[in-house]
């Protein structure tokens, strides 16, 4: 006797077997904890089809019209949380299938003709993966803004330019901030690449080599807003590169953000004291009432890892695939899905430190001050004015420093004579340089 699970299982795809599957197969071979996300992608894909399968007439519009209106109902119930997602029937793709069926009656079976399962979720997946790109774009332009509004708003604020954490050179805060925006304008870029460089679609190439029914992949691809159809059709259904360089663009993004999590962490302890968190960004301590922890910038520092991982994760699983699918690639959407949430989470969460953020005039100055930030300076005027070559320069001017050490003192602090002591020919201009402003200024780029 066949049980309402066999029946259910042999409806889809079980034809060829006598026996359902055992628990643990069908524990192992279910995605639908995770792919349930696609369901707007999945039925957008299934209309699309249906149009195609009745406009090229090889179902009738009468089905047709039957079909689209049954999968309105499935999307009503999924999207009012009424939907029941059933195991057994594997995937999101046999489970609005299923439901389909139970709705419309037998009429539901003719969806499939001249598709499947392989070109299906892929079409879904790319759908979902050019949504997701979207997405990130949107959140890093966002953060983008809060920085431009700290460039605008902190613009003379003088700190120190750091090379090995070291002080090297005094910048200012607009510039340092900006560098980050430049960092995450390239991490914009990159999702938008990534979202023109997936948007083929793989929808008609069935399980690998197409179909004999007269469909139009062209008419699907441009009804979901694809550039058109991709050229080979084991391509199609075989190629996650694109769900891949997702990964990358989130974990280079993170990388960018953990970066910054780590200056801001640095800048808000009271070493440094740069800035501060709001408490809205901050934690305390259950056993030391005066810690304000920047908890908020070092997770996001700390889930870098998780965006690193799961890249690591898709590419060792596609190493090695034969053409065309490989059920192996089921194992393609739990990361790319997390990497979305972890990045969407990090950037939201960067936006609200920085906007809410205080930065401290006073420490960061004294800081470019403190560090002989202006060390180069001296070189460079020995250049400009005594035509001494650079080498020698940088060599008078370690004295210089050197000598500065010793006296505990800042090198505008120091004796014109005990310049001269190193160097004669120095004369008392040199001093209008080891001024932080000036520094700064004979940097900015030349019109």
């Amino acid at each position: 006797m066949t049980t309402k699970k066999q029946e259910t299982q042999n409806k889809m795809w079980g034809g060829r077997f006598e026996a359902a599957p055992s628990d643990i197969m069908q524990q192992i071979n279910a995605s639908i904890d995770v792919d349930h996300r696609l369901w707007r992608q999945d039925i957008a894909g299934s209309k699309a089809h249906c149009a195609m399968l009745v406009s090229q007439g090889i179902i009738s519009p009468e089905d047709g019209q039957a079909i689209t209106q049954g999968l309105d109902l499935v999307a009503n119930e999924i999207d009012e949380g009424r939907f029941e997602f059933k195991v057994e029937l594997e995937d999101i793709h046999m489970n609005i299938e299923g439901r389909l069926r139970e709705l419309i009656g037998d009429v539901a079976g003719k969806l499939h003709t001249a598709r499947s399962r392989n070109d299906q979720v892929a079409t879904d997946f790319k759908l979902w993966v050019r949504e997701a790109c979207q997405d990130a774009c949107d959140k890093i332009t966002s953060l983008q803004n809060t920085i431009e509004d700290l460039v605008e708003k902190y613009d003379d604020h003088i700190m120190p330019g750091f090379t090995h954490l070291q002080v090297a050179q005094p910048v200012t805060l607009n510039i340092h901030l900006d560098a980050y925006w430049n960092m995450l304008e390239r991490d914009r870029t990159r999702f938008v690449d990534c979202h023109n460089r997936l948007n083929q679609s793989p929808l008609g190439a069935c399980a690998l080599s197409g179909t004999g029914f007269n469909t139009d992949r062209e008419m699907t691809a441009h009804m979901l807003g694809f550039d058109g159809a991709m050229d080979n059709t084991m391509d199609a259904v075989s190629a996650r590169d694109f769900a891949v360089e997702f990964l990358f663009c989130s974990a280079q993004c993170g990388l960018n953000l953990s970066r910054l999590s780590e200056e801001i962490i640095l800048w808000a302890t009271p070493q440094f004291g740069f800035m501060t968190l709001s408490d809205d960004w901050s934690t305390g301590s259950s056993i030391m009432p005066q810690k304000k922890n920047p908890d908020a910038a070092e997770l996001v520092r700390a889930k870098t890892g998780r965006l690193n991982g799961n890249l690591l994760q898709l590419m060792t699983v596609m190493k090695a695939l034969p053409l065309a699918y490989n059920k192996d690639m089921q194992e393609d959407k739990a990361s790319v899905f997390e990497s979305f949430d972890t990045l969407s989470l990090c950037l939201e969460a960067m936006t609200g430190m920085l906007e809410s953020a205080t930065f401290h005039k006073e420490p960061m100055r004294a800081a470019a001050e403190s560090g002989y930030a202006t060390a180069t300076e001296i070189a460079d005027w020995l250049v400009r004015n005594l035509d001494m070559p650079f080498r020698d320069a940088h060599h008078v001017t370690g004295r210089i420093v050197k000598m500065a050490e010793e006296k505990n003192c800042q090198l505008d602090e120091l004796d014109l004579s005990d310049m001269q002591a190193v160097e004669e020919r120095i004369t008392d201009d040199i001093y209008e340089y080891l001024n932080c402003e000036k520094a700064i200024e004979s940097r900015l780029p030349k019109s």
